[in-house]
């Protein structure tokens, strides 16, 4: 995939994470979980911007593994704050199968590049 495209992808799923964020009910089970997916998927878009900037190949892989980690930490955070907020289950679907593909993409794009 384009890395431009994957940039706008990060960012935006990071954009979305935040909106979802301030449509949650106030709470300390939110706010201390909405904390950690906001610094994780802000992490995502961040540490894709610095796989361009790879000095190597192994410093690709290496910055694409964070961006992996991020994304699936992302996911975990995503999955808790739905368990408490299943009457706005709907609002989390588009934006967990954003960050699965994503996270798909990471993957492949580790293993493409090793296999190389």
């Amino acid at each position: 995939m384009d890395k431009e495209i994957m940039k706008r992808r990060t960012k935006q799923f990071a954009i979305d994470c935040g909106h979802l964020i301030n449509s949650l009910p106030k709470n300390d089970i939110n706010k201390n979980y909405s904390n950690q997916l906001i610094r994780s998927s802000g992490s995502v878009a961040a540490n894709y911007r610095a796989v361009s900037r790879a000095k190597s190949t192994s410093d690709f892989i290496n910055k694409l593994k964070i961006v992996e980690e991020e994304q699936d930490e992302s996911l975990l955070w995503l999955e808790l704050l739905v368990e408490f907020n299943k009457s706005k289950r709907s609002d989390f679907v588009n934006i967990y199968k954003e960050g699965e593909e994503i996270l798909k993409i990471i993957v492949a794009s580790i293993k493409t590049t090793k296999s190389k």
